[in-house]
């Protein structure tokens, strides 16, 4: 199915009545969205909030990018840890040089991952926060241009 077929099929189309874009199957309404969890102005959306930034998301996902970084940083100190006086303990065994190899190969593995967990859970809690000051603004901005509904008569 061709893409412009396929979003006509999914988001409303010129089908004819009664029937899907492409003009066959059953009909649906035409997807509609809302911008800062505010409903369309009369006759257009469903009101429901489907464009909406929340901070909470971006937050969570940073925390966890810490706790990750954490548990990285604390599993590198437990293999310094482990692995102190091996050398001593392989003298002369071919092993020796692998070990030594592969130890290094591993600490570079998760000081890696230890430092882009740091750099992602800044950058994380960064963009929530600032989703969150933009949500708020664009409520507040879409709150002050909104048409004020006309009040009945008598109250």
């Amino acid at each position: 199915m061709a893409l412009n077929a396929k979003w006509d099929e999914l988001f409303g189309g010129t089908g004819a009545p009664g029937t899907g874009a492409s003009g066959t199957g059953p009909s649906q309404p035409p997807a509609s969205m809302t911008l800062a969890g505010l409903p369309a102005p009369e006759g257009g959306g469903s009101g429901d909030p489907n464009l909406k930034a929340d901070e909470g998301p971006w937050h969570k996902a940073g925390n966890t990018a810490g706790e990750l970084r954490t548990s990285t940083s604390t599993s590198l100190t437990d293999l310094d840890t482990a692995n102190e006086g091996y050398a001593a303990g392989t003298a002369g065994f071919d092993s020796s040089a692998a070990l030594t190899e592969i130890l290094g190969t591993w600490k570079n593995r998760l000081t890696a991952v230890r430092d882009e967990c740091g750099r992602l859970e800044s950058a994380l809690k960064s963009a929530g926060r600032d989703f969150g000051e933009r949500e708020v603004a664009t409520q507040r901005k879409i709150a002050a241009e909104a048409p004020v509904p006309p009040q009945k008569k008598g109250n």
